[in-house]
């Protein structure tokens, strides 16, 4: 549910083809995953704030889509996002695939990731790491006992839950004194180090953890920001 993901809380409608070739040509990017992903809709949220097209296929991880041997070619750990840009190139692991979008097409939409100002970008990258290191791990793991066990049939283990909830509480007090200084994690900037932790937070949200957030009044301020806009909104909606 991280980084990249391949176990998924909702079966897709339909199946995908096979993994287009390179020699293919096109000019739209393709992103092959499942909607409900949290790694996937980090990368359709920065294709959406880039304003760049794209053309969105399913894979059944449920059918094991993801373990073809022309998925694999692409993605040879098999898990999902994946993209493959216009000129054929593939690249997978959802923030990866978000930096390459903001590098490769600098100068459309919305821009994420600072350049050309070392301060600007190591504190960009410090953010990112925070996102990485002390939110994901513990919204991911509250995830998946209540959602994926659920999912599976099993029961949670809140004592489980109790715990990563109590972790991540710490983590997001450090939060609230960066935010109480600054409008976002990297500066007083959105960038995809704000955007990265919105799959998950959503997630968290929808599983009756949102006072993780709402406790905490620049936290609060900062969530209320970065899951509103206008990107967020469009990938509820095909949810």
């Amino acid at each position: 549910m991280g980084c990249s993901s391949s176990v998924s809380s909702q079966q897709p409608a339909s199946r995908i083809n096979n993994v287009q070739s390179s020699s293919d040509n096109r000019s739209t990017i393709i992103v092959y995953g499942m909607l409900t992903s949290p790694a996937v809709q980090r990368v359709l949220a920065t294709l959406i704030e880039k304003g760049l097209k794209y053309e969105f296929k399913l894979v059944n991880l449920r059918a094991n889509e993801h373990l073809t041997s022309s998925y694999l070619e692409k993605q040879p750990f098999g898990t999902i996002p994946l993209l493959e840009d216009v000129d054929g190139f593939t690249i997978y692991e959802s923030r990866a695939i978000c930096r390459y979008l903001e590098m490769k097409y600098k100068g459309k939409g919305t821009e994420l990731m600072p350049r050309n100002n070392p301060k600007a970008e190591g504190l960009f990258e410090q953010a990112a790491s925070t996102e990485l290191c002390y939110f994901d791990p513990h919204a991911n793991n509250i995830g998946r006992e209540l959602v994926l066990k659920k999912m599976r049939g099993g029961e949670p283990d809140m004592n489980q839950v109790a715990e990563f909830r109590r972790d991540l509480g710490e983590n997001l007090d450090v939060y609230e004194k960066i935010l109480s200084e600054q409008s976002y994690l990297a500066g007083n900037t959105y960038s995809l180090a704000d955007l990265f932790h919105v799959p998950l937070g959503l997630l968290l949200v929808k599983c009756g953890e949102g006072e993780l957030f709402e406790s905490r009044p620049h936290v609060k301020q900062w969530w209320e920001k970065i899951s509103t806009r206008q990107a967020w909104k469009n990938i509820q909606a095909m949810i």
